[in-house]
């Protein structure tokens, strides 16, 4: 049987950069670098050529940058699933991208697994951030939470596990992640296997009915459920 192979379009203005992640995608047999570019303006034109899966897409390039590419992605292919290639893990860069119609925000520190799990992720329609920009976002949610609470003790704020949706290990999982740690870091810190991970997050996905972890730990934040260092 064959295995359905996941297409996928690759700019970036660093070549270097570009064989790098090339190589890495070409060892995952379901996935296939059907086209490069080095500039957003091409993007449109290989994506009506090409019709990848997934486009991942340098936030810095010299003519047209990604957030413009993928807003115009967005515009002319609205099925098209754009993960952004950044250095910058700025609150106001995510959240630009992501409004802009970007399904994915990664890293370019990211390490391989991370990079092969945003693609089939955003591939099967969710979305993916890098754990260091999910706790970026949580901070900055939580920053502005504080401003808009007057006359509060910093001790005012009560976190309870929600011992009444999930397990003790669920909840343990769901730390972790608002501290921003990929699954290969949850695994190591609960001495539990990355396959064993992957199954938790997506038993709290499903039993707080979200989409993906970034919205389970926002909404984590909002009930007392985790606590965010800041």
């Amino acid at each position: 049987m064959n295995m359905k192979q996941t297409k996928i379009v690759l700019i970036d203005d660093h070549k270097l950069f570009r064989e790098g992640v090339k190589r890495i995608l070409e060892f995952e047999q379901s996935f296939e670098v059907v086209a490069e570019g080095d500039d957003g303006l091409v993007a449109s034109s290989l994506v009506k050529e090409h019709n990848p899966d997934v486009v991942l897409m340098d936030i810095n390039m010299p003519t047209m940058n990604g957030v413009q590419a993928t807003a115009d992605l967005v515009r002319h292919f609205p099925n098209t699933n754009v993960i952004i290639l950044s250095i910058h893990d700025d609150e106001s860069y995510v959240t630009h991208a992501l409004k802009t119609g970007a399904q994915g925000y990664l890293l370019k520190e990211m390490d391989s697994d991370s990079l092969i799990e945003a693609i089939k992720v955003v591939s099967e329609g969710g979305s993916y951030l890098h754990p260091k920009v999910t706790h970026n976002l949580v901070q900055e949610y939580r920053r502005l939470a504080q401003e808009n609470v007057s006359n509060v003790a910093e001790n005012a704020i009560e976190y309870h596990k929600p011992l009444h949706l999930l397990t003790r290990r669920e909840c343990e999982v769901l730390q972790l992640l608002a501290d921003g740690k990929s699954n290969r870091a949850v695994a190591e810190t609960l001495y539990i296997s990355e396959k064993t991970v992957k199954n938790h997050v997506s038993n709290i996905l499903q039993k707080m009915s979200v989409n993906d972890r970034t919205q389970a730990v926002v909404s984590a934040i909002r009930k007392g459920w985790v606590e965010v260092q800041y």
